[in-house]
C-alpha cells in the first residue's frame, strides 16, 4: 500500500519538493535549498511562463 501511495504522489507531482530537497542534499550539500513556498513559485513560473503552442 505504501508503494502505491508513493507512486501516486510521484505521478501527481505531490512529492516534488521532497525530491528537490533530496537532490539538494546530494548534489549541492553546501547550498541552502529554497523554502517550500519559493519552490512552489519557481515551479509555477517554470511550467507556465513562455509560449506553449505548436504554431
Amino acid at each position: 500500500m505504501k508503494r502505491l501511495w508513493k507512486m501516486i504522489r510521484r505521478l501527481s507531482g505531490d512529492d516534488a519538493y521532497e525530491r528537490y530537497l533530496a537532490h539538494c542534499r546530494t548534489v549541492h550539500p553546501d547550498g541552502t535549498p529554497m523554502s517550500r513556498k519559493a519552490f512552489f513559485i519557481a515551479e509555477q513560473e517554470r511550467k507556465w511562463s513562455g509560449v506553449r503552442r505548436c504554431c
